[in-house]
């Protein structure tokens, strides 16, 4: 299938193309970039990058169609928005295909995780433009919440599929039209949506693609002066270079960046039901996640049983080639990536933290492919490095405390603030730890994925909300219209106040 998915796209001319005002063009330069496959470390395809002249064809386009997408129904934009929803279930298995071969997720987590989420990003988007009150009144004042413009969106390549949705459905329900520019490590996923889009009737410039890195085609973007807003989730160092290249034009920036987030394990906690699920989410798409809680934080007293349980919970995990059927866990998505694993696990080593499972270079009888092996520390200290650092890789560290004030501290202490876990019996106490600790999402006790909560950062893990309300209200901007009101108390006539 895996070969079937690039000759789709070779044959229809997509891997050579940008997706323009509803065409698909080829670009200017020749400038090319290879898919490699994490799990072989050989290339697959050559896609073709853009610069700013594509940039700007697109940013052009969408300015133009905003005229018309802006003031559009919401009945019709949620139709349409419909289509694309439905679109992403019936080629799910293309999306997950696309998605083990860029960035080497377990095909089963693809299928179960990575295509169903991405789906739901659009259906939320669509309900809830459908039940948001766009036109409010306050006494005498009008507030409207219209469409900020057009938006640039550059997207990751860990959940690649997943993050773009996430920006492109509400973007587009809130009356936006959008410019995205995807991962180039990732691009399969996104040229497939760009199929979808297109044959789900969005009218042309309300969603384009421009393939291409950073500093070219995201500092083009960030840069352009009728781009209205920039939504980037990346990683801190990427959102701070786009808030200064957007920062002339004045334009909204909405950062979803890195994270360290920590789970906090309570001493009333159940920890044969804890420990395991906590390492499954810390590994969970291979600890490539901005919001993994890659940080337990155990009481000092419980220490040795958390090790025990962990160690057991990382033993069924099964790292192997993310098309098998047995494997949990595929390879880290880059070489880049599987580098700083490694420099980070090195690290950890040096600093004196103890090894329980894992450690340097790849899992026994795998000599090739960006495979890490799933690596648990223990006994760390908050202020080692990798206690602090976002490592996104299979690394979790154990932190003990001795009490629940210092544990909240630990919890607190990083400059990320994206997501955080805490485990308890007491719901009370929980809710009340949770309440404490500055970051953007608390989870207690597992609960299941919501689309509808928002997500995103305190402190350098960013600003600005995606999923649910907040997440179209972030494309939104509101409009306060004063007089105009019948009074019949008055004589009609207006008075001005500054």
């Amino acid at each position: 299938m895996t070969s079937s998915i690039i000759e789709h796209l070779r044959s229809r001319g997509r891997l050579d193309r940008m997706f323009v005002d509803g065409e698909w063009l080829m670009p200017q330069t020749q400038a090319r970039h290879s898919v490699v496959d994490p799990s072989t470390e050989e290339p697959v395809a050559e896609i073709a990058l853009g610069s700013a002249a594509e940039v700007a064809a697109a940013v052009a386009a969408a300015r133009r169609a905003f005229a018309t997408w802006s003031v559009s129904s919401i009945q019709s934009r949620t139709l349409l928005l419909d289509r694309v929803h439905s679109l992403i279930l019936e080629r799910a298995e293309m999306f997950a295909q696309a998605i083990s071969l860029e960035m080497g997720a377990a095909i089963n987590m693809a299928r179960s995780t990575q295509v169903p989420s991405a789906a739901e990003h659009i259906r939320v988007a669509r309900d809830n433009a459908r039940s948001y009150a766009f036109v409010t009144h306050r006494g005498d004042i009008t507030l409207m919440r219209e469409a900020i413009g057009v938006c640039g969106l550059i997207t990751p390549w860990n959940w690649p599929l997943y993050q773009i949705t996430a920006k492109v459905g509400p973007a587009l329900a809130a009356g936006c039209t959008v410019v995205l520019k995807p991962s180039e490590l990732s691009p399969l996923s996104a040229l497939l949506f760009a199929e979808v889009v297109h044959d789900a009737g969005i009218p042309p410039g309300v969603f384009n693609l421009v393939n291409g890195n950073g500093p070219e085609v995201g500092a083009a973007l960030a840069e352009h002066p009728d781009v209205d807003m920039i939504s980037i989730t990346g990683s801190t160092r990427a959102g701070v270079l786009v808030a200064q290249a957007a920062a002339p034009t004045v334009k909204r920036v909405a950062q979803e960046l890195g994270g360290k987030s920590p789970n906090l394990i309570l001493p009333d906690a159940d920890l044969l039901c804890a420990v395991p699920a906590g390492v499954a989410a810390a590994f969970r798409n291979v600890g490539q996640s901005c919001s993994a809680p890659t940080r337990m934080i155990v009481p000092r007293a419980r220490l040795q049983e958390v090790e025990r349980i962990a160690l057991e919970a990382a033993s069924s995990i099964v790292v192997g080639d993310p098309r098998s059927q047995q494997t949990t866990h595929g390879p880290v998505a880059n070489r880049a990536q599987f580098n700083r694993v490694q420099e980070m696990i090195g690290i950890g080593i040096a600093e004196g933290a103890r090894l329980i499972c894992g450690g340097l270079g790849r899992p026994q009888a795998l000599s090739r492919g960006f495979y890490c092996r799933p690596t648990i520390f223990t006994a760390v200290h908050p202020r080692m490095q990798i206690a602090q650092e976002e490592i996104f890789g299979p690394v979790l560290a154990l932190i003990p405390y001795d009490s629940v004030d210092e544990a909240v501290e630990i919890a607190n202490g990083t400059v990320y603030g994206l997501g955080a876990h805490v485990q308890g019996k007491d719901l009370g106490a929980a809710r009340a730890v949770a309440a404490r600790i500055r970051s953007g999402q608390v989870h207690i006790n597992y609960p299941p994925w919501n689309p509808q909560a928002p997500f995103g950062g305190y402190k350098r893990s960013g600003n600005g909300r995606e999923y649910g309300i907040e997440g179209l209200e972030e494309y939104l901007e509101t409009k306060a219209i004063l007089g105009g009101v019948q009074d019949a108390s008055s004589s009609g006539n207006a008075q001005e106040q500054s």
